[in-house]
């Protein structure tokens, strides 16, 4: 449940969002993306892309969204490239009634391009590893959010389940998206998947937004320790952090 939440996150702008499990940063993911909806009192409203109400169908075109739960878990034999075609019809596949236009075809292969997976694009998804399935994954969301300025990727715990180089490789592709403009909202309590490319950091507990600044203010051993309620110290090393 989320508490006088109080945020505005501009155009092409990249953020995490960082707090302990259960702080409510996956409530607020889905209340971006019309999957939840705040009860209607005096003073609260929300708007998305200046607007305050939207066709969800075409407000998911221009929000990418990337969670735990794989949408494609029952396709593994289907393509990469089908699998990102078929983001545009949130289908776990092409079915026989679905219509590949030639602009989605060439935005499934833009998107592949930027996350870094198109090499992929003929091998069934049971045999990519789970890092090559996250970034695939990512390359469905970019596809059916489009391609203009204010194209917005929103990520749920990215990283979890990825070993240590899958890790790695995720994190440069989320730098390379964020420094070609692309807006990211990215929910973790991995401080190490905060790339240099997210200068804003919020910090959330029990509903509530606790904390909101520049990555630099927000990453601190004295913040996180309070936050998490644990012993913290953090390093920095070039914008990249690290909590132990």
């Amino acid at each position: 449940m989320l508490h006088d939440v109080s945020l505005q996150v501009a155009a092409g702008e990249s953020v995490a969002i960082v707090g302990p499990n259960g702080c409510g940063k996956s409530t607020l993911l889905k209340t971006l993306t019309c999957e939840l909806y705040p009860l209607a009192e005096p003073g609260m409203k929300v708007k998305l892309f200046g607007r305050a109400r939207w066709d969800v169908t075409l407000l998911r075109r221009m929000m990418g969204v990337v969670s735990s739960d794989a949408p494609v878990r029952d396709a593994l034999d289907v393509p990469a490239r089908e699998i990102v075609l078929s983001g545009f019809f949130s289908a776990a596949r092409l079915w026989p009634n679905l219509q590949v236009t030639d602009e989605m075809r060439e935005r499934a292969q833009q998107a592949m391009v930027d996350a870094g997976v198109e090499a992929l694009a003929e091998r069934p998804l049971r045999t990519l590893s789970s890092g090559q399935q996250k970034r695939l994954m990512i390359a469905r969301a970019l596809a059916a959010s489009g391609n203009g300025a204010q194209r917005m990727l929103l990520l749920d715990e990215p990283s979890n389940t990825l070993d240590l180089p899958a890790q790695r490789e995720l994190r440069r592709t989320l730098q390379e998206l964020a420094e070609q403009g692309t807006g990211i909202v990215l929910i973790t309590h991995h401080v190490e998947d905060i790339v240099p490319a997210i200068r804003r950091v919020l910090l959330m507990r029990e509903g509530r937004i606790v904390g909101d600044g520049a990555a630099a203010e927000m990453l601190t051993g004295e913040r996180l320790s309070a936050l998490f309620g644990v012993p913290l110290a953090v390093s920095n090393s070039d914008g990249c952090y690290t909590a132990r």
